[in-house]
């Protein structure tokens, strides 16, 4: 008696299942040898793989399960939680929108020529029975997409827009990304203004013929910071409008990250001293990796600098080394940990995606008999409950850090805590496809 349907298509499921391994290995290598496809290559087999096993397992439980029935229901709402983590995962790890979207189809023209194979080792399989599990192929990449895209998307608006998670349609998304940038225009306009009143006053004062000397010399002094602390502002205004304009080219060559980053924290330890602070170095004395030297120092600058500025006792330890395909940069500081507030899911969507990075990572290292290097959450994570707002220019830094991680194939993971501290790690590739990759 031939079987039905259904039991064909358990059948298929569990010769799918038969050869996920080998689904997976022709994905990658796939994925690898699109030269569109560049920031997974950075990635161990782990970190690529990430939920996409998850979103598999529900695909096959929705072939072995009667259509309609919950089961089945159960099965898309499994492939669509999987697919939201998939997305968040990937803007952590710095995928362009267009890469996320060309893995899929990856995935399914793999997962397409397993089902010619098996087809022709299974001449009894209905035509019936091959049309349905195309059927849910499609069905597959297609909620894929659409939830990683979209949680991908959100993460975008997120860092753009606050604390903005649901797109409803095309215009609110665009709307709400004007929102934020006129706000992030708003705020950094304030900081401004606030910066060129204390020069004002400051250059009255010092012109003023009945001034003491001690004050003269004082108003002076302030001045040169207010006017050191505009500029500032005005250049990591002017970098961040490049980097979202898409106008900061990466330059690959062949340079020492170890010595780059000493180098960078010895000219730091002025700043350091002068708050009282402790800045360490802990790492291998050389590290040759490919790279940007030029964007790696102005990345490691920018979250030494900060962590410098907002840490008011004990320190900062800065630490690097290397992991499988990989190399990594530390920051850790003593600081208050990061505040938590409406306009600032940059950071609490990196602490999230990071979450969702160590789950993943967890589940793929243990299958390996390895540990995870992806950064765990502290084990008080709480944030503080009093009034928390952003440093000037706490958010435009960064968004720099983000953008240049981006621009670098680089993954940007946070850990923080309240009255812990912060810890940003942020994981390079060691070499890049061709020598002058420019995307």
């Amino acid at each position: 008696m031939p079987l039905s349907t259904g039991e064909q298509l358990a059948s298929l499921s569990a010769l799918l299942a038969a050869r996920r391994e080998g689904i997976l290995v022709a994905w990658r290598k796939m994925d690898r040898a699109d030269p569109e496809q560049t920031t997974g290559r950075a990635l161990t087999l782990g970190q690529f793989l990430d939920h996409i096993p998850s979103i598999l397992d529900a695909f096959e439980f929705k072939l072995r399960s009667r259509p309609g029935g919950a089961n089945a229901q159960a099965a898309d709402r499994e492939k669509k939680e999987e697919g939201v983590k998939h997305g968040l995962h990937r803007w952590q790890q710095g995928y362009r929108l267009k890469e996320l979207i060309g893995e899929c189809g990856h995935l399914q023209l793999c997962v397409f020529e397993e089902l010619k194979r098996i087809v022709a080792a299974q001449p009894e399989l209905e035509h019936e029975t091959l049309l349905e599990a195309h059927r849910e192929l499609i069905h597959l990449i297609n909620d894929t997409i659409c939830e990683s895209a979209g949680q991908y998307q959100r993460m975008q608006q997120a860092e753009a827009a606050g604390r903005v998670r649901d797109l409803t349609d095309a215009l609110a998304t665009v709307n709400e990304l004007e929102k934020r940038r006129v706000t992030l225009i708003h705020q950094a306009v304030h900081d401004l203004n606030s910066d060129v009143l204390g020069v004002s006053l400051a250059a009255n004062l010092v012109t003023r013929a009945d001034l003491e000397e001690a004050e003269r010399v004082e108003s002076a002094k302030f001045l040169q910071r207010a006017v050191s602390g505009l500029n500032g502002m005005l250049g990591e205004l002017m970098e961040l409008a490049r980097l979202e304009a898409g106008q900061d080219k990466r330059k690959i060559g062949d340079f020492d990250a170890a010595d780059l980053i000493v180098k960078l924290c010895d000219v730091l330890q002025p700043l350091a001293r002068e708050r009282r602070l402790f800045l360490q170095t802990e790492g291998t004395a050389h590290l040759a990796v490919e790279g940007d030297a030029d964007k790696v120092r102005r990345l490691a600058q920018n979250l030494l600098v900060n962590a410098l500025k907002y840490t008011a006792d004990g320190g900062v330890t800065v630490s690097w080394g290397e992991e499988k395909e990989n190399w990594w940069l530390m920051v850790t500081d003593t600081g208050p940990g990061l505040q938590s507030e409406s306009g600032q899911s940059l950071k609490a969507g990196l602490q999230e995606a990071t979450a969702s990075a160590k789950e993943s990572d967890e589940q793929s290292a243990a299958s390996q008999g390895e540990a995870s290097h992806v950064l765990a959450a502290p084990k008080d994570a709480s944030l503080p409950t009093e009034a928390a707002h952003d440093q000037p220019g706490e958010g435009i830094g960064l968004s720099i850090v983000k953008r240049l991680c981006e621009l670098l194939d680089a993954s940007l993971e946070i850990a923080s805590a309240a009255d812990e501290g912060t810890t940003f790690r942020v994981v390079f590739p060691f070499r890049y496809p061709t020598a002058h990759a420019t995307p």
